[in-house]
Protein backbone atom coordinates (compact mmCIF):
# COMPACT_ATOMS: atom_id res chain seq x y z
CA UNK A 1 0.00 0.00 0.00
CA UNK A 2 0.97 3.38 -0.81
CA UNK A 3 0.83 5.84 2.07
CA UNK A 4 0.56 9.58 1.37
CA UNK A 5 3.75 11.08 2.51
CA UNK A 6 2.26 14.82 3.02
CA UNK A 7 0.72 13.18 6.08
CA UNK A 8 4.30 12.62 7.72
CA UNK A 9 5.07 14.29 10.71
CA UNK A 10 8.95 15.75 11.24
CA UNK A 11 10.12 15.26 14.30
CA UNK A 12 11.84 19.08 15.30
CA UNK A 13 13.51 18.64 18.03
CA UNK A 14 14.04 15.38 20.96
CA UNK A 15 14.65 15.05 24.89
CA UNK A 16 14.73 11.95 26.77
CA UNK A 17 12.88 13.17 30.31
CA UNK A 18 13.20 9.79 31.84
CA UNK A 19 15.37 6.87 31.87
CA UNK A 20 14.14 3.60 32.93
CA UNK A 21 15.39 0.03 32.82
CA UNK A 22 13.36 -1.24 30.46
CA UNK A 23 12.64 1.99 28.27
CA UNK A 24 12.71 6.01 28.04
CA UNK A 25 10.23 8.79 28.00
CA UNK A 26 10.98 11.62 25.19
CA UNK A 27 8.89 14.81 24.92
CA UNK A 28 9.42 15.79 21.04
CA UNK A 29 8.15 18.43 19.21
CA UNK A 30 6.89 17.26 15.28
CA UNK A 31 6.21 19.74 12.16
CA UNK A 32 2.87 18.60 10.65
CA UNK A 33 2.00 18.70 6.93
CA UNK A 34 0.33 22.35 7.31
CA UNK A 35 3.59 23.80 8.98
CA UNK A 36 1.63 23.66 12.67
CA UNK A 37 4.81 22.54 15.39
CA UNK A 38 2.71 19.99 17.90
CA UNK A 39 4.05 18.05 21.00
CA UNK A 40 4.71 14.62 21.16
CA UNK A 41 5.63 12.42 24.10
CA UNK A 42 6.07 8.51 23.07
CA UNK A 43 7.86 5.74 25.16
CA UNK A 44 10.86 4.22 23.57
CA UNK A 45 11.19 0.69 23.82
CA UNK A 46 13.76 -2.17 22.16
CA UNK A 47 10.58 -4.18 21.08
CA UNK A 48 10.00 -7.77 21.87
CA UNK A 49 8.91 -11.36 20.58
CA UNK A 50 6.00 -13.10 21.33
CA UNK A 51 5.31 -16.82 20.36
CA UNK A 52 1.98 -19.30 20.27
CA UNK A 53 3.35 -22.82 20.98
CA UNK A 54 1.02 -25.29 18.96
CA UNK A 55 1.56 -28.95 20.19
CA UNK A 56 0.82 -32.42 17.85
CA UNK A 57 -2.53 -32.15 19.37
CA UNK A 58 -3.82 -28.51 18.64
CA UNK A 59 -3.04 -27.49 22.45
CA UNK A 60 -1.43 -24.37 22.99
CA UNK A 61 0.62 -23.51 25.95
CA UNK A 62 -0.13 -20.21 27.05
CA UNK A 63 1.02 -18.09 30.95
CA UNK A 64 -0.94 -16.77 33.31
CA UNK A 65 0.72 -14.22 35.41
CA UNK A 66 -0.29 -10.76 37.06
CA UNK A 67 0.57 -8.24 35.14
CA UNK A 68 1.11 -4.89 37.13
CA UNK A 69 -0.32 -2.58 34.82
CA UNK A 70 -3.19 -3.83 33.98
CA UNK A 71 -3.81 -4.49 37.80
CA UNK A 72 -5.11 -8.21 36.98
CA UNK A 73 -3.84 -11.31 36.03
CA UNK A 74 -4.13 -12.14 31.99
CA UNK A 75 -3.30 -14.81 30.05
CA UNK A 76 -0.66 -14.28 27.38
CA UNK A 77 1.37 -15.92 24.93
CA UNK A 78 4.79 -16.43 26.50
CA UNK A 79 7.05 -13.43 25.57
CA UNK A 80 9.50 -11.50 26.10
CA UNK A 81 12.15 -7.97 25.46
CA UNK A 82 14.31 -7.84 23.05
CA UNK A 83 18.14 -7.03 24.07
CA UNK A 84 20.48 -5.45 22.86
CA UNK A 85 21.54 -6.18 19.29
CA UNK A 86 19.11 -9.62 19.79
CA UNK A 87 17.71 -10.43 16.65
CA UNK A 88 13.81 -11.44 16.87
CA UNK A 89 14.20 -15.13 16.20
CA UNK A 90 16.78 -15.64 18.90
CA UNK A 91 14.60 -13.78 21.63
CA UNK A 92 11.79 -15.98 20.51
CA UNK A 93 13.56 -19.34 20.95
CA UNK A 94 15.03 -17.93 24.16
CA UNK A 95 11.27 -16.65 25.25
CA UNK A 96 9.90 -19.85 24.81
CA UNK A 97 12.45 -22.01 26.57
CA UNK A 98 12.64 -20.03 29.63
CA UNK A 99 9.04 -19.58 30.46
CA UNK A 100 7.66 -22.95 29.16
CA UNK A 101 10.69 -24.91 28.81
CA UNK A 102 9.65 -26.11 25.49
CA UNK A 103 11.93 -25.90 22.23
CA UNK A 104 10.41 -26.51 18.97
CA UNK A 105 11.27 -28.04 15.61
CA UNK A 106 8.67 -25.73 13.38
CA UNK A 107 9.23 -22.00 13.66
CA UNK A 108 6.69 -19.49 11.56
CA UNK A 109 6.26 -16.04 11.23
CA UNK A 110 3.89 -13.98 12.23
CA UNK A 111 4.59 -10.88 11.37
CA UNK A 112 4.70 -8.27 14.05
CA UNK A 113 2.57 -5.60 15.59
CA UNK A 114 2.49 -2.27 16.68
CA UNK A 115 1.56 -2.29 20.59
CA UNK A 116 0.34 1.48 20.56
CA UNK A 117 1.72 3.21 17.73
CA UNK A 118 0.15 6.70 19.14
CA UNK A 119 2.37 6.45 22.42
CA UNK A 120 4.84 4.11 21.74
CA UNK A 121 7.99 2.39 19.00
CA UNK A 122 7.75 -1.04 20.56
CA UNK A 123 7.37 -3.36 17.66
CA UNK A 124 6.24 -7.15 18.82
CA UNK A 125 7.56 -9.74 16.35
CA UNK A 126 4.69 -13.09 16.09
CA UNK A 127 6.18 -16.65 15.87
CA UNK A 128 4.11 -19.30 15.97
CA UNK A 129 6.18 -22.90 17.74
CA UNK A 130 5.27 -26.49 16.87
CA UNK A 131 7.09 -29.44 17.01
CA UNK A 132 7.54 -28.99 20.73
CA UNK A 133 10.23 -30.66 22.92
CA UNK A 134 9.27 -30.39 26.25
CA UNK A 135 12.16 -29.58 29.24
CA UNK A 136 13.14 -27.40 32.36
CA UNK A 137 12.04 -24.10 32.36
CA UNK A 138 14.07 -21.05 34.00
CA UNK A 139 12.42 -17.70 34.38
CA UNK A 140 14.03 -14.94 35.03
CA UNK A 141 14.41 -13.48 38.74
CA UNK A 142 11.54 -11.62 39.61
CA UNK A 143 9.48 -13.58 37.03
CA UNK A 144 6.36 -15.93 38.27
CA UNK A 145 3.78 -17.55 35.91
CA UNK A 146 2.03 -21.18 34.94
CA UNK A 147 1.97 -22.97 31.84
CA UNK A 148 -1.36 -23.57 30.64
CA UNK A 149 -2.45 -26.26 28.34
CA UNK A 150 -5.84 -25.38 26.59
CA UNK A 151 -7.03 -26.75 23.02
CA UNK A 152 -6.25 -23.97 20.35
CA UNK A 153 -9.95 -23.35 19.72
CA UNK A 154 -10.49 -22.49 23.72
CA UNK A 155 -8.27 -20.09 23.67
CA UNK A 156 -9.53 -18.90 20.57
CA UNK A 157 -13.06 -18.70 21.95
CA UNK A 158 -11.40 -16.58 25.04
CA UNK A 159 -10.50 -13.95 23.08
CA UNK A 160 -13.31 -13.82 21.07
CA UNK A 161 -15.48 -13.74 24.62
CA UNK A 162 -13.00 -11.06 25.47
CA UNK A 163 -11.66 -13.16 28.55
CA UNK A 164 -8.19 -12.96 27.25
CA UNK A 165 -7.77 -9.44 26.71
CA UNK A 166 -3.82 -9.18 25.65
CA UNK A 167 -3.13 -7.69 22.66
CA UNK A 168 -0.15 -9.68 21.58
CA UNK A 169 -1.84 -12.94 22.54
CA UNK A 170 -4.79 -12.09 20.68
CA UNK A 171 -3.07 -11.21 17.48
CA UNK A 172 -1.00 -14.54 17.59
CA UNK A 173 -4.36 -16.65 18.00
CA UNK A 174 -6.24 -14.99 15.25
CA UNK A 175 -3.03 -14.70 12.84
CA UNK A 176 -2.34 -18.45 13.31
CA UNK A 177 -6.54 -19.23 12.68
CA UNK A 178 -6.20 -17.64 9.67
CA UNK A 179 -2.86 -18.87 8.75
CA UNK A 180 -3.72 -22.65 9.18
CA UNK A 181 -7.25 -22.66 7.98
CA UNK A 182 -5.64 -21.66 4.46
CA UNK A 183 -3.40 -24.64 4.65
CA UNK A 184 -6.45 -26.90 5.29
Amino acid sequence: MKFNEKLLEKEVSREIVFQGRIFQIAKCKAELCNQAIVDREIMIHSGGVCVLPVDEEGNVLLVQQYRYGAASFLLEVPAGKLEKGEEPFSCAKRELSEETGCSASKWRSLGKMHSSPAIMSEVIHIYMAEGLSYGERHLDDGEFLDVVKMPFDEALAMVLSGEITDAKTQVALLKAQALLKKEN
